[in-house]
């Protein structure tokens, strides 16, 4: 499924971890293949990319609802994640992956601390992360030290590994939760490592006056000077912009995740999407973590996506239904430089999702495009496969003891909630 070819009808072809036939013509020896699926009443899509996430946080799903950001992090977030531990982290994150998985994601990006947790859960699970320990540097000196010695560390000991399929990236938390000189480090580190930068920016009207009164400058320009857009960046909500802004972001090849539900949620607003893809800025899709979406419903995302920019703007054509399904999969692929997923192609990584299309909502079986991005919903997802692994069917983890993980995370929760 590409801009080429948006929906055949037909068959795919797996080897190893890629896809090396897709077309409609049947392939001649079926007995070479040591498994057939038999993909009728099935819509098979590229596996969707969340490119942005806590996956720990979890725990705080429906603990603090409809607030404002600032008071929703400062009074509520922050002081009960100050209480998680490693094991609070592994089993967090591990919901979060079953979710996902079971939502018919297959790549996601994690901002979270103990991210050797993180990883861990990842490799088991066989899904593809793109994994970065953000850092927040409202601390003394010696711990910030202290935590990007961390995150140096865990990029080096996780970036390539798992088959390839987990990568990672550099992150300061935001320009508000980093002093300047902190976030220069942290540059320099990416520079050192050769590694994409992954951080918060301009989400609320709050944080953008924040970063006037005590910089001087917004926070696009901010961080601009900073050297921060020197490297490959990929930046989380990006709400409140100028024109002038969207063109240094154009200029410096930053990307946008756009966290629609998570920015309807917390009141942050709503991003500029339909002028970022004017001026040829990557736009993909992020969820935010389940506290403030409070799902991690990829379908859901691109939903919104494609529908609140036509309401708010007045033109039906703003996000096509084929725009906010390649912001999902494609558009989120490239975002974080994995350039070889996100479609399905002869040669591309075998990540691809089947949808159970013998239902209502499904029918008639006309523009498929529109039935996934209009109708569709992560509970349709009946098998997952990463690599050419099968990773769900009909909707069964294979990977991680469903059971097990929803054990843990009470026990968990049980005991941070005491």
């Amino acid at each position: 499924m590409d801009e080429e070819m948006p929906f055949i009808q037909g068959h795919l072809i797996t080897e190893n971890d890629r896809i090396t036939y897709i077309g409609t013509e049947a392939p001649e020896d079926q007995g070479q293949f040591t498994e057939i699926v038999d993909g009728t009443h099935k819509v098979i899509m590229p596996g969707l990319v969340n490119t942005h996430n806590h996956a720990a946080m979890s725990f705080l799903r429906g603990y603090a609802d409809d607030l404002n950001l600032q008071v929703w992090l400062q009074e509520k977030m922050w002081p009960i994640e100050g209480k998680f531990t490693a094991l609070d982290v592994k089993w967090g994150t591990a919901l979060s992956v079953l979710e996902m998985l079971k939502g018919g994601t297959t790549t996601f990006v994690d901002m979270y601390d103990h991210m050797g947790e993180v990883a861990k859960v990842v490799e088991m699970s066989g899904m593809r992360g793109c994994l970065t320990r953000g850092v927040i540097g409202l601390v003394p000196p010696e711990v910030q030290q202290a935590k990007l010695e961390d995150a140096v560390s865990f990029a080096k000991e996780w970036h390539g590994q798992a088959g390839g399929r987990i990568t990672t990236m550099m992150s300061p938390h935001a320009p508000y939760t980093c002093p300047p000189d902190y976030i220069e480090k942290i540059v320099q580190a990416a520079h050192d490592l050769d590694l994409p930068i992954h951080t918060h920016m301009s989400e609320s009207p709050g944080e953008v006056e924040q970063n006037v009164k005590q910089y001087g400058e917004r926070p696009v320009e901010h961080l601009r000077k900073l050297g921060v857009f020197g490297r490959p960046t990929l930046v989380a909500h990006a709400v409140h912009l100028t024109d002038e802004e969207i063109d240094v972001l154009k200029q410096y090849d930053v990307r946008v995740s756009h966290n629609a539900g998570s920015n309807l949620k917390l009141a942050s607003g709503i991003a500029r999407v339909p002028d970022l893809l004017r001026a040829g800025v990557l736009v993909s899709l992020g969820t935010d973590s389940s506290a403030s979406n409070n799902n991690l419903d990829m379908f859901e995302e691109m939903r919104l996506a494609a529908l609140i920019h036509k309401g708010v703007s007045g033109d039906p054509t703003a996000v096509p239904a084929g725009t906010a399904l390649r912001m999902g999969t494609a558009d989120g692929a490239r975002s974080i430089w994995l350039n070889d997923t996100g479609m399905l192609k002869a040669g591309m990584k075998a990540d691809f999702i089947a949808l159970d299309a013998d239902q209502p909502h499904f029918y008639p079986k006309s523009n498929f495009i529109s039935h996934i991005v209009y109708s569709a919903s992560a509970k349709d997802v009946t098998d997952v496969w990463v690599d050419g692994e099968q990773l769900v069917r009909k909707g069964i983890c294979l990977t991680l003891d469903e059971e097990q993980v929803k054990y843990e995370f009470s026990r968990c929760f049980e005991r941070l909630t005491q």
